[in-house]
This record gives structure tokens, sequence and C-alpha cells, in this order.
């Protein structure tokens, strides 16, 4: 098999995920792509984190009409500071050495793989596939690592989480940035207010 892992604290999920998740899955004929959220990023501090159950429940609507994305909630269930090598270690029990797992980021997460605990480690488990990301240079990265990743350029749309998040305090339209179940989700639930 050939396993596509997505993962982050998606606060929220929105286009540009998506589109990255598909892209790369198709490029690299993927099985399947798994949308992993965190419990608790150790590398960044929000404010604004929306529940866990929420986030959760945002992917699944989000990914709902593609069957070759799921969402698994192994690092909620954890719980606390989310280390991307216990997971990559937890999927490769479960799905066997023979299955090969690349883990999908953006050139901005990437860019910081060397503040992520065991990072020689985790790049020798899995493959990387970087994703460009507008207002991020990835040269540098891609000498240092370039035995371990792909760098793939996807589909070049300037949405952010974060930029969501303060469009939703601040009044202002989040439409077309996300899906509408997931829009719909955060009105109703007044999420990020």
């Amino acid at each position: 098999m050939r396993i596509g892992i997505m993962g982050g604290t998606f606060n929220p999920i929105h286009y540009g995920h998506l589109v990255s998740a598909s892209e790369v899955c198709n490029k690299f004929k993927l099985d399947k792509v798994i949308f992993i959220p965190s419990a608790l990023n150790p590398l960044k501090t929000s404010s604004n984190l929306a529940d866990a159950r929420h986030r959760l429940k945002m992917i699944k609507l989000a990914i709902s009409d593609n069957s070759y994305f799921e969402v698994s909630d192994i690092e909620i269930k954890r719980g606390g500071a989310s280390h991307t090598i216990d997971t990559i270690k937890t999927l490769m029990k479960k799905y066997g050495k023979d299955t090969n797992i690349y883990f999908i980021i953006g050139a901005d997460a990437f860019l910081e793989i060397n503040r992520w605990a065991s990072p020689d480690e985790l790049l020798r488990m899995c493959k990387f596939i970087v994703t460009t990301r507008p207002g991020y240079d990835i040269e540098r990265a891609k000498q240092v690592f370039k035995n371990h990743t792909e760098i793939m350029e996807i589909t070049s749309l300037k949405i952010s989480s974060s930029d969501i998040r303060k469009r939703i305090t601040s009044g202002n339209p989040i439409k077309y940035l996300l899906p509408e179940k997931v829009k719909d989700y955060i009105q109703k639930h007044r999420l990020y207010r």
C-alpha cells in the first residue's frame, strides 16, 4: 500500500489542505490519504484552537465526498503533545513494513522540521512530500533533505487557517475558502468568535 499522511491542527481545514492532498494523491498514485488532526501541536500556541471534536468533525465533513480520503483520531485519542514520530510508528505497526508512507507537508511546516521530535529518524521512516506554498522558498530544504523528500508544486491557493480565523473574528466572509459544509458547521457552533 501507498498511504499519504496529512497532519496538522486543521483549525479549520480549508481548500488549501484539500487541494494539496488531492494533487499529491493523484501524482504519487496513493491508495489513500489519512488526515490526522493533532491533539496539541507542540510548536504552535493558539489561544483560538477549536476543541478536537470540532476539528475532527470539520475534517469528516470536508472529505465526505472523496473515497480516497480518511480521517484518523489517533493523535486526539493519545492526547497531549502530538509528535509525528509517534504517529508514524503507530501507523507502521498497523499497516506493516510493506506499506510506503508519504508524509504530505507544506513548505512552511517542513522548514521547521529540525524543531520536531526525532527528525532524522522520522526522515528515514517515511518519504516527505513537500508542497509549495506562496511566500516560502524551499531551495534550502531541497539541499539539506534531498534524499528524503519530493518537492511538488501544487495549485497555488493563498489560504491559511489563521487568516480564516481572523476573518471570522472581524466579521469578514469566509465563503469559497473552505467547503460550504465546514463553513456552516463553524457558524452553527459559533467557532472562532
